[in-house]
């Protein structure tokens, strides 16, 4: 089970990690607008995650003999999943501590111009600013932003992963022996 994990979890992990290195820059050049950028970021993951998928298929097909219950699928699913999201975490660290350090307070006045843009009251646009300062206060700590990463990717993943196993879940046939799993 260890090389089907680590095989599909690291080229989800790659599948992220090249789409950010490619789209972060345009993101901070302002060729793709923050609110772009949130919707491909999000499409990336999905579409990254469709590793999860594949892993837990291969795994059922070779090492499970064709039969997976739905525990055994999301185990596999969860532990690709969370391979996936350590790659897409320490990538980010790597890139906004050393490449992008002025993100938050590009992202922060992108949405208080998209606040002022539609026309959101001033006490609403300075509730706003003031709530946006604050996380910007923690978030050039290494543990916060990785936290705040972590959970910006997960859901996603779990989400994937539920479905995945749920999809591709199968009882042996009747009579067939069951398979000597092994781990």
């Amino acid at each position: 089970m260890r090389n089907i994990v680590l095989r599909f979890g690291l080229a989800s992990g790659v599948i992220l990690i090249l789409v950010s290195a490619v789209m972060m820059p345009l993101c901070m050049k302002g060729v793709i607008n923050f609110e772009h950028q949130e919707v491909l970021g999000y499409t990336a993951m999905v579409l990254a995650f469709l590793m999860v998928f594949f892993g837990i298929r291969s795994y059922r097909e070779t090492v499970a003999g064709g039969a997976i219950g739905f525990g055994k699928a999301f185990q596999v699913g969860i532990l690709i999943c969370l391979v996936t999201c350590a790659m897409y975490v320490i990538g980010w660290e790597i890139a906004y501590f050393n490449f992008f350090p002025d993100f938050f307070s590009q992202y922060s006045a992108s949405v208080l111009a998209k606040m002022h843009a539609r026309g959101a009251s001033e006490a609403d646009i300075q509730k706003t600013a003031a709530q946006m300062a604050e996380m910007g206060k923690h978030y050039h700590n290494l543990f916060y932003n990785s936290a705040i990463t972590f959970m910006e990717i997960f859901p996603v993943g779990l989400i994937v992963t539920l479905i995945s196993a749920a999809i591709l879940r199968r009882k042996p046939p009747q009579g067939a022996p069951a398979p000597a799993v092994t781990a």
